[in-house]
């Protein structure tokens, strides 16, 4: 499973006119599911996020996929799995900080987060968007702190506007460029070394302070 797991993500764009090809229209759908499972639910962090939107605006510029539809449907996505992350937090937060680490549930990443959120506040939602597993964990971590849920929204809303059509656009523009689609294992590899930048950075500060 785990090879398979790398090779989704090393293979995105490949992966992803496969299912174009095979499932047509209903790419859309499929596409929205996993925005919103990666957002909104604290067992799957792993699923791909901003490599997969970067892959989909590549595929887009082909005209395989319609790039506003695609924006406005990830948005939403984004904005709901969020939203749902929130009140699961808000309701059942408090007993899964106590809860011990499983395959599917690390508390270790819950805590991280926590700090990040002690950190940089509110804007924590909005910066968490383009940080892996810290953007799945954010909006579970605010429900839990009790933030007001029209400032954690807006937040929300304004997080999901910035990342959706900024990766996106990026691959639009940049994904079939011959060096990238030559190269697009190291582009992704690069988009996920970046986006977790700040979380090692934050991680040698740590250690330095210790």
């Amino acid at each position: 499973m785990i090879a398979q797991l790398i090779d989704l993500f090393l293979h995105l764009d490949v992966h992803l006119y496969e299912l174009v090809s095979a499932y047509g229209p209903w790419v859309y759908l499929i596409l929205f599911l996993v925005v919103f499972a990666e957002t909104g639910l604290v067992v799957t962090p792993f699923l791909p996020g901003d490599s997969l939107l970067f892959a989909t605006g590549a595929i887009a510029s082909t005209g395989a996929l319609n790039p506003q539809w695609i924006i406005g449907l990830l948005v939403l996505a984004a904005v709901l799995g969020d939203a749902a992350n929130y009140w699961i937090g808000h309701y059942v937060g408090p007993k899964v900080f106590t809860r011990q680490k499983s395959w599917f549930f690390n508390p270790e990443h819950l805590h991280r987060t926590h700090a990040f959120y002690e950190k940089h506040g509110g804007k924590t939602i909005i910066i968490a968007r383009f940080v892996p597993i810290i953007r799945t964990f954010a909006p579970f971590v605010a429900g839990i702190g009790d933030m007001g849920y029209r400032r954690f929204f807006s937040f929300n809303v304004v997080g999901a506007l910035l990342w959706v059509p900024g990766l996106v656009y990026a691959g639009f523009f940049f994904g079939n460029l011959p060096v990238v689609k030559k190269n697009f294992s190291l582009v992704i590899f690069a988009i996920i070394g970046i986006s977790l930048l700040p979380m090692v950075v934050g991680y040698l500060r740590q250690r330095r302070g210790k």
